[in-house]
C-alpha cells in the first residue's frame, strides 16, 4: 500500500519532532484529536499549536506495529505509545489505533480507537 511509507514517515517526524514533515503529509483542513486534552483541532495551525504546547510539558512517542486497511478505506495503524514528563519518567506506556480518513493521498481525519483484546486478556473498562 503506497500510503503505508507516508504514514511511516509521518511518525518518524513525529517522534522527531519535525512538525513541518508532519504537517505536509496532511489536508489544509486536517480534523485532529486532542488526545491529550480532549476536544479536536482542525488544520496545520491548530494541529502545531497543539502539538508545541504538549512537547512543552510531555515528550510523547509512538511506534508503528502494524498498518491494515479497513472495508471502508480507512487505514488503522496499531501503535506502541510513551508518553514520559520532561525528566523522562513514563507517564503511559501502551497500545492504541490510530483510524486514518485519506483524501488525494493526505491525511484528512486522524482518530484514536482502543485496540482490539487478544486471546486471555481482558478488555479495557468502560470510561
Amino acid at each position: 500500500m503506497a500510503h503505508d511509507e507516508m504514514l511511516m514517515a509521518m511518525y518518524a517526524a513525529f517522534n522527531a519532532r519535525d512538525i513541518d514533515v508532519v504537517l505536509s503529509a496532511m489536508t489544509a483542513d486536517v480534523d485532529w484529536p486532542n488526545a491529550w486534552e480532549g476536544g479536536r483541532v482542525r488544520g496545520h495551525a491548530e494541529v502545531r499549536d497543539y502539538w508545541t504546547r504538549q512537547w512543552a510539558v510531555i515528550q510523547p512517542t509512538v511506534e508503528p506495529v502494524g498498518i491494515t486497511e479497513r472495508a471502508d478505506g480507512r487505514v488503522a495503524v496499531d501503535v506502541h505509545q510513551t508518553a514520559r514528563d520532561l525528566d523522562g519518567t513514563v507517564l503511559a506506556d501502551g497500545r492504541v489505533v490510530h483510524v486514518y480518513v485519506l483524501r488525494d493521498g493526505l491525511v484528512a481525519r486522524m482518530d484514536v480507537e482502543e485496540p482490539p483484546a487478544t486471546a486471555g486478556e481482558e478488555p479495557p473498562a468502560p470510561g
